[in-house]
């Protein structure tokens, strides 16, 4: 009895190839939408305020390649197509351009999620998605949902709430705006650092990631009382 073949994951790669040159060829379209992103938020008096600090970046085309791959497997375990192709990656992939807004406490979100939405109403973008508030702690998420977030938690304990931006232009383009504290930005640059984008395999670094998420979520707390109206 012939034994069955397994899926030939390697002969694929030049779908992955064709899908970074895709991605590498339109760069500077996300290049544009990130920082035409970043400076609205940064010149609206209502934000100016209340931000600390803008970052924007575009993927890098190793990263996505990687994000890629992982999702084929994901899709080959599951027994799904892996349904990417170079006409919807911009439409399948939402993070392909990145804003980050960092504040200082929690409370002000409200007031950020309003600004923003006011500020990309003007500017003629649609929020396709979100605010999605990705937090595991209990009584975030609870306080997040009272704000009209949509909780989600993260078994990585990433915290950070996220909208999906669509500019309405020819090109399905889309950007992702984080909005974060001073505080979880420090959990996620390290994490970043050492869990990205291939996670680490080091069980004494994984345990000391979680363990740094509840000191910063603590120093968020500390905070946050500093600034009670």
């Amino acid at each position: 009895m012939a034994t069955p073949k397994k899926p030939k994951v390697a002969s694929d790669d030049a779908a992955i190839d064709a899908l970074v040159n895709q991605f590498q060829s339109h760069r500077y379209v996300f290049e544009i939408l990130a920082e035409a992103v970043a400076s609205e938020l940064q010149r609206t008096p209502a934000l100016k305020p209340l931000i600390h600090s803008i970052r924007h970046r575009t993927k890098d085309p190793e990263h996505l390649r990687d994000k890629l791959l992982r999702k084929r497997a994901d899709a080959l375990e599951g027994g799904e197509p892996f349904d990417v192709t170079p006409a919807n990656l911009f439409e399948k992939l939402t993070d392909l351009a990145g804003v980050r807004l960092i504040h200082l406490h929690t409370s002000q979100f409200p007031r950020i999620d309003n600004a923003i939405r006011s500020v990309l109403n003007e500017a003629k973008y649609l929020i396709t998605e979100g605010p999605i508030a990705n937090t595991w702690d209990s009584e975030y998420r609870d306080l997040f949902t009272g704000w009209g977030a949509k909780p989600i938690e993260r078994e990585s304990m990433y915290t950070s709430v996220h909208y999906i931006l669509d500019p309405q232009r020819n090109t399905p383009v889309r950007c992702e705006l984080q909005v974060r504290t001073l505080m979880e930005e420090v959990w996620g640059e390290v994490s970043h650092t050492v869990n990205y984008p291939h996670k680490t395999t080091s069980v004494i670094v994984k345990e000391q990631l979680k363990v740094l998420a509840r000191f910063t979520s603590g120093c968020t707390r500390l905070v946050d009382t500093i600034f009670i109206e």
